[in-house]
C-alpha cells in the first residue's frame, strides 16, 4: 500500500506517491479546476487512489507563520472533509513553505518561470508527503 500527497491550491491539485516501499516520493500528476471547485477532482484522485492502491492519503495544511491556521488552512479543511466524505483515509501534514522550498529547487536546477509555474504543485506535494514519511520514521524510532 502507497501513500498520496495532496498540495491544494485555488486552482490546482499538485499530487505526489510514494514507491510502493514507501520510501521515496515521485511527483505524479496536477489536476486542473476551476477557482475552488474541489469536488471536480473528487473522480479522478478516486481513480488514482484505486488504481495505485492508495493507503492514505497527505493533504498539506497551509499554516501561518505563527502556527495559527488562516484562510488557506480552511481550503484544506473544507477538502478533507470532502475526501473524507468519499471514505477516504486523509492525514493533515503542515506545509509552510512547501511552495517556496519547491520554487528554490526548481531555480536551483535552473527552470525558468513557465517551467517552474508548471511544476510547483507537484514538487510542493513531495515536499508535503516527505515531511510526513520523516514524521513516521521519527515516531517508529521513539
Amino acid at each position: 500500500m502507497r501513500y498520496l500527497g495532496l498540495d491544494l491550491g485555488t486552482k490546482t491539485l499538485g499530487i505526489s506517491i510514494t514507491d510502493k516501499t514507501n520510501t521515496l516520493v515521485s511527483p505524479l500528476t496536477v489536476l486542473r479546476f476551476n477557482n475552488e471547485d474541489y469536488e471536480s477532482v473528487i473522480i479522478p484522485l478516486k481513480e488514482l487512489i484505486t488504481k495505485y492502491d492508495i493507503k492514505k492519503v497527505i493533504l498539506g495544511l497551509p499554516k501561518n507563520m505563527d502556527g495559527s491556521l488562516g484562510f488557506a488552512s480552511e481550503r484544506s479543511l473544507k477538502f478533507q472533509k470532502l475526501l473524507e466524505q468519499e471514505n477516504i483515509d486523509v492525514e493533515l501534514i503542515d506545509e509552510r513553505l512547501t511552495t517556496k522550498s519547491a520554487i528554490d529547487i526548481m531555480h536551483q536546477n535552473q527552470k525558468n518561470y513557465k517551467q517552474v509555474k508548471d511544476k510547483i504543485d507537484s514538487i510542493a506535494s513531495c515536499i508535503i508527503l516527505e515531511s510526513y514519511l520523516r514524521k513516521c520514521e521519527n515516531e517508529t524510532k521513539e
